[in-house]
């Protein structure tokens, strides 16, 4: 985290007890899109946990990311529903619209892509979300318009 004074105010929102780490490591993740390395060592110190413990609530919660994350995270489903109604073509878009794989960020830290086992909306297959927004029933013409309305102008 190269702000210290935005770690601060973060940690200031709590009470510097164990039970705080999830929330603390949720609000980091907000405003940083991932969980800075040095940030994490600061909140083991100030919350009297141990690093390995900040380190495997960190990497369980599929929520968290150690490497920065793109402003817009996109997620494609592809769970059982969303593979049988076009869950791989519709990834196979988002690969080509953005440039990346799943796991990676494009260049211009926009977006990253994940590829998901389910996201709970099994009757608007195939399903594709971008953040907190989902978006059922998506083609692969879809895809462009849908993520056009995410990228901020030059």
């Amino acid at each position: 985290m190269t702000d210290p004074e935005r770690l601060e105010t973060i940690m200031s929102r709590y009470e510097g007890v164990a039970a705080d780490l999830i929330p603390v490591l949720q609000d980091i993740q907000d405003d940083c899109n991932y969980l800075p390395k040095d940030a994490l060592k600061i909140v083991a110190g100030r919350l009297n946990v141990p690093l390995t413990q900040v380190y495997s609530v960190a990497t369980f919660y599929k929520g968290f990311s150690l490497e920065p994350r793109g402003v817009h995270h996109v997620q494609v489903c592809r769970g059982t529903t969303c593979h049988l109604h076009g869950g791989t073509r519709l990834q196979e878009g988002v690969i080509r619209r953005l440039g990346i794989e799943p796991g990676q960020t494009t260049p211009d830290g926009q977006f990253s892509l994940e590829q998901v086992k389910c996201v709970g909306k099994c009757g608007a297959a195939p399903v594709l979300a971008v953040g907190e927004d989902y978006f059922g029933e998506v083609g692969v013409d879809g895809v462009t318009k849908i993520l056009r309305t995410y990228r901020k102008p030059k």
